[in-house]
Order: structure tokens, then sequence, then C-alpha cells
């Protein structure tokens, strides 16, 4: 009896190995991952520059630094 639990406590171990990825499939997921993120970088910066664009310089904004200096 020992050792048909042992057999199939090694091929539970063996089957629980071989179900992980590959190092090639491993490579594809991480050449993936590094493409999503590159893209999502490139969206961020380009809603930046599209705020940028848009965005209008009030000219009613008032230097409080001198001020605020003045005072201590």
């Amino acid at each position: 009896m020992k050792k048909v639990l042992s057999i199939v406590a090694a091929s539970a171990m063996l089957a629980i190995v071989a179900c992980g990825p590959s190092a090639e499939e491993k490579l594809k997921m991480e050449a993936a991952h590094q493409a999503d993120s590159i893209a999502a970088a490139t969206r961020a910066a380009d809603s930046l520059a599209a705020l940028e664009g848009t965005m209008v310089p009030d000219s009613t904004v008032v230097d409080t630094t001198v001020a605020v200096e003045a005072a201590h």
C-alpha cells in the first residue's frame, strides 16, 4: 500500500509542476505586459498633452509668494 501511495504522490507532484507555463509562454506574457505598459504610458502622455493644449492662462492670478515672504 505504501508503494501505491508513493507512486500516486509522485504522480501528483509531477502533474502540478507540468501545469505551469513554459519558458516560451513566460517570455510572451512578459512581452505583452511590457507592450501594455508602454501603451498605457503613451495614452497618459497624450492625455496630458491634450490637457495642456486646452488650458488657458489665467491673467487674474496674483503671485502671493512675495507677500508671504515679506510677512516672515
